[in-house]
C-alpha cells in the first residue's frame, strides 16, 4: 500500500513537473513571437515618422527584450528561440544604428546655422562664404552665440565646435591677405583671447564629465 502510495505520488509530480515545463515553453515562445513581431513592427516605421516618438520606442524595446531573455531562462530547450532573440535585437540595432545616423546628418547642418546665422553653411567648412567685410561679425556671432549656450553643449558639442572655430581661423589667415583692415583684426585677436580658454576649459570639462559617467 505504501509503496503504491509512493508510485501514485511520484506519477503525480512527474505530471506536475512536465506541465511546468510545458507551460515555461509555451509562454517562452508566445514572448520570443510578440518580440519579433514588435522589433518587425518598428522596422516598418520610416525614419521620418519616429523623430517625436524615438525615446519612448528605445525604452519600451528594452523592457520587451528584457522580459524576453527573462521568459527563456526558465527553458531548458532554448538554443532556437535564443537565436530568433538574437536576430530580432540585431535587426533592432540595425534600425537603431540608420536613425541615430539620420538624426546626426539633419542635426549638424541645424547645429551650424545657429552657431553662424546662416542655413547655407552645410557640409562646406572653407568658408569661402566670410570675407574681409564680414568676418569680424561672424567671428563675433559664432563666440557670442557659444559662449551663451556653453552649459547646453555635449561632448560631441564641443567637439564640433573646437572643429569649426579652428577652421573660421584657418579662413582668417586668408582673408588677412585679401585687404582685412587691421582695426577688424585686431578686434578678432581680442575675441580670440577671450574664447579660446573657455572653449577648452569647457570641451575638457564635458569630457571628463563623460569618462565619469562611463565608469559609473
Amino acid at each position: 500500500m505504501k509503496n503504491l502510495k509512493f508510485l501514485v505520488i511520484t506519477l503525480l509530480s512527474g505530471v506536475a513537473l512536465l506541465s511546468c515545463k510545458n507551460e515555461n515553453q509555451t509562454n517562452a515562445e508566445k514572448a520570443v513571437a510578440d518580440y519579433e513581431n514588435y522589433v518587425d513592427s518598428i522596422n516598418n516605421i520610416a525614419i521620418l515618422d519616429i523623430e517625436s516618438r524615438w525615446d519612448y520606442i528605445e525604452n519600451d524595446y528594452q523592457l520587451r527584450k528584457l522580459a524576453t531573455e527573462n521568459a527563456l531562462v526558465t527553458v531548458e530547450d532554448r538554443e532556437d528561440l535564443q537565436e530568433k532573440v538574437i536576430l530580432s535585437n540585431e535587426k533592432y540595432e540595425l534600425y537603431r544604428t540608420n536613425y541615430l545616423e539620420h538624426q546626426e546628418k539633419n542635426q549638424k547642418p541645424q547645429f551650424r546655422a545657429t552657431l553662424f546665422g546662416n542655413d547655407n553653411i552645410g557640409d562646406d567648412i572653407s568658408f569661402t562664404w566670410v570675407n574681409k567685410d564680414n568676418i569680424l561679425s561672424v567671428f563675433d556671432k559664432f563666440t557670442s552665440t557659444v559662449t551663451e549656450n556653453k552649459d547646453t553643449y555635449s561632448r560631441e558639442d564641443w567637439d564640433e565646435i573646437k572643429m569649426l572655430y579652428e577652421a573660421l581661423g584657418t579662413r582668417k589667415n586668408t582673408v588677412e591677405k585679401e585687404g582685412l583692415s587691421s582695426s577688424d583684426n585686431m578686434k578678432i585677436a581680442s575675441i580670440k583671447v577671450k574664447f579660446a580658454p573657455m572653449l577648452a576649459i569647457n570641451r575638457a570639462g564635458e569630457k571628463s564629465k563623460e569618462n565619469a559617467e562611463a565608469k559609473e
